[in-house]
């Protein structure tokens, strides 16, 4: 097979070291992204074999493959301890990443909402949906993952999103979403669902304060730009 041979005989194109640097970290998969962090192969397989070796150990979930212990990582034929301590540091950045939400006393403008959101989608390459749940007070007392989807969108169940909110007895809501492409500008479904949603909110005496959509480059506010 074409990936057994050793990455540096590969059209460059095709390494993953130099397709990020072409194309950018979202158009790697994930077993490219390993590979980068892995660094070099064995006799029998290439960083990239090894890198799929260790997402099929781990049945492709990466949040498994996160809770893997070092002892756990080097058991896999061709991952030392080196590679195996690679490998675990980048998981626990992205954890931390994600963990790491800004604190602030409420949200006042779009950039605090974006802020609070960016860091659990920009980075990816299907598209989720999320909602900060608000006080009167426009404080945050809550935020989750409304739905998620594939690359090109998600579906949101209004209902599902009202009981939500009634559940949590929040005042106001910031739905947000990204766009993996990294065009910022809402599409018909977009503008829709927002419709929708403010509607829905309306009958509930629920403000609707802004709608993000959120992607690597930056974000774009429906409220900033007068459509809410």
């Amino acid at each position: 097979m074409f990936e057994s041979l050793p990455i540096k005989l590969w059209n460059e194109d095709d390494r993953p070291r130099e397709k990020m640097a072409l194309k950018g970290r979202q158009n790697l998969s994930d077993a490219e992204l390993l590979a980068i962090l892995i660094g070099h192969g064995t006799p029998n397989h290439s960083a990239l074999d090894l890198g799929k070796i260790i997402l099929s150990r781990y049945g492709g979930d990466l949040n498994s493959l996160a809770r893997a212990s070092l002892q756990d990582l080097c058991t896999v034929p061709g991952i030392g301890n080196a590679k195996a301590v690679s490998i675990m540091a980048a998981m626990e950045l992205s954890a931390r990443k994600k963990e790491c939400v800004t604190k602030v006393a409420k949200i006042i403008t779009s950039r605090d909402a974006y802020d609070q959101l960016r860091g659990h989608m920009e980075d990816l390459n299907h598209e989720v949906f999320w909602v900060l749940y608000l006080n009167q007070n426009n404080r945050v007392v809550g935020s989750e993952k409304i739905s998620e989807g594939g690359i090109t969108g998600t579906v949101i169940d209004v209902r599902i999103l009202m009981r939500k909110v009634l559940e949590r007895l929040a005042c106001g809501i910031i739905i947000a979403h990204n766009h993996p492409s990294g065009n910022l500008s809402p599409s018909e479904p977009d503008v829709k669902i927002t419709k929708q949603i403010e509607h829905a909110c309306k009958l509930l005496d629920v403000a609707l304060l802004d709608h993000i959509i959120i992607g690597a480059s930056g974000y774009y506010s429906f409220r900033d730009e007068n459509r809410l």
